[in-house]
């Protein structure tokens, strides 16, 4: 009975949460010592009722909150959280899966199984490609670039996995000179230090140089590694994708795409003109957790060379009871699935619940109206700032992101970046909405990341408003 005391004041809780989300301010005005006293103190020396727990924790963080979940956040390319991802998310907690084996839940394989396949299709990647269920799109980076480095070790007659790296060939990775952090960590984790990366040059809006590409590759041989974008951090900009795979497979190399949140711009027929080409690379990361608006955390990577993926991650015990094509005799069409042997964990939550409620919630045409909703909202945005006189946009809005520069009369580049912090940090006092900052091409900018499902067009013009009148006021 207590457990379901606990689950029910949960339940009334979270949806008192949910229905504040429109009208709560973004940012919370909670201090951290106020958020240390309230959640601190000693650990108790006896039990306490669950209800109890429940009541006091929700009470201690709830000024902590951020309202990453409503409809005004604009930091970090968040995503909401659609009522569907939530709610099994709910479930997932209940039933405490582990994914990590099919005998271990066999609804958590099977969902994964059937989840990846849609994805595949949504998203137009080769449909005999392998799909791991991550934390994020750094685990997918991590996990695609580990099959990488697997097979193009592979190529030239050395097993990573038996052997380690020392001694190994020598593995060239070619990124672009605005790769994302997140890829930097990943190579790092694979023993590819930051110095032994070639960084090559991108256009004004970020995108890879072709010309630049060419030059790399031709200027070695061996194994190599070749990382495109799908949406620039800070533009949203595309990489050339046809081009760059022409390029790196005439030379033998493997193409990973990071595509945290533009690879969804495959999903909508008005944007998937940006992705021209990708299917054709060998690896995909993104994140769920960004554009398709599950729950945190959840990170998708796809290879189109499954063995490749297999050989980079798959584990194997005494203990672990395996249903696979290998243990069972069954052709590998009709084994079930091990999550195990696409991801760098063993234990896991069974992330796929969650997106497979996504995906059958919204649907084809739901997650492309999605996707076109969040772009023509940050397009609003973008005219709504262009208009103010002291406000310059610095990128081609062809995403969801929106770059904000304030240019005060007497163009002083000191002056302007001041303003643009300074204007930015009264923008996140008053709380209407938050958005982060940035430094593009020797410049301080307001970042706009448009990602959320319940965003419409009020948010955008209370939000730009708030802005507005920050910048007035630095002018008056």
């Amino acid at each position: 009975m207590a457990d379901e005391d606990a689950l029910g004041r949960a339940l009334a809780i979270a949806r008192a949460y949910i229905a504040s989300r429109g009208d709560r301010a973004v940012w919370p005005s909670t201090t951290l010592a106020d958020l240390r006293a309230a959640l601190g103190g000693p650990l108790p020396a006896t039990p306490i009722d669950a209800v109890n727990v429940i009541d006091a924790l929700a009470r201690a963080a709830e000024p902590g909150l951020v309202t990453t979940t409503g409809p005004r956040y604009f930091g970090f390319v968040t995503g909401g959280a659609l009522p569907a991802t939530v709610a099994a998310e709910w479930l997932t907690a209940a039933w405490d899966q582990n994914a990590a084996l099919y005998v271990m839940s066999p609804a958590a394989a099977i969902v994964e199984e059937i989840a990846g396949a849609w994805l595949l299709d949504l998203l137009h990647l080769p449909s005999a490609s392998s799909v791991g269920f991550v934390t994020g799109c750094h685990m997918a980076n991590f996990t695609a670039l580990a099959a990488a480095r697997h097979e193009v070790l592979r190529r030239a007659g050395w097993d990573v996995e038996a052997d380690g790296l020392q001694g190994s060939p020598a593995v060239r990775v070619i990124v672009g000179d605005e790769v994302h952090v997140s890829v930097m960590g990943a190579l790092r984790y694979l023993g590819f230090g930051s110095k032994q990366v070639v960084r090559v040059a991108v256009d004004g809006q970020g995108r890879m140089q072709p010309e630049a590409l060419a030059s790399n590759l031709s200027a070695g041989n061996g194994p190599a590694i070749v990382c495109a974008q799908a949406g620039n951090v800070n533009t949203g900009a595309f990489d050339p994708f046809d081009t760059i795979v022409d390029l790196a497979h005439v030379h033998g190399a493997w193409v990973h795409v990071d595509g945290a949140f533009g690879l969804w711009a495959a999903a909508s027929p008005a944007l998937r003109h940006h992705v021209t080409g990708i299917e054709r690379a060998d690896s995909w990361a993104t994140d769920a957790h960004k554009w398709l608006n599950v729950t945190y955390d959840s990170g998708l990577v796809f290879v189109a060379h499954p063995a490749a993926h297999r050989a980079a991650m798959s584990q194997g015990a005494a203990y672990l009871t395996r249903t696979s094509s290998e243990a069972s005799g069954a052709p590998p069409p009709l084994a079930p699935r091990e999550g195990m042997d696409w991801t760098p964990e063993s234990s896991r939550r069974a992330r796929g619940f969650a997106v497979y409620a996504a995906l059958r919630s919204l649907g084809r045409s739901g997650v492309a109206d999605l996707i076109d909703r969040c772009c023509r909202l940050a397009r609003r945005f973008a005219d709504r700032l262009r208009a103010e006189p002291s406000m310059r946009i610095l990128n081609d809005v062809v995403l969801n992101q929106v770059l904000v520069h304030v240019e005060p009369p007497g163009n002083n580049a000191g002056d302007a970046d001041a303003a643009t912090r300074d204007a930015l940090k009264r923008v996140q006092d008053e709380r209407v909405c938050w958005l982060g900052g940035t430094r593009w091409h020797g410049m301080d900018a307001m970042r706009i990341s448009v990602s959320n499902w319940s965003t419409r067009e009020e948010d955008i013009d209370r939000s730009a408003d708030s802005i507005v009148r920050a910048v007035r006021y630095l002018g008056s």
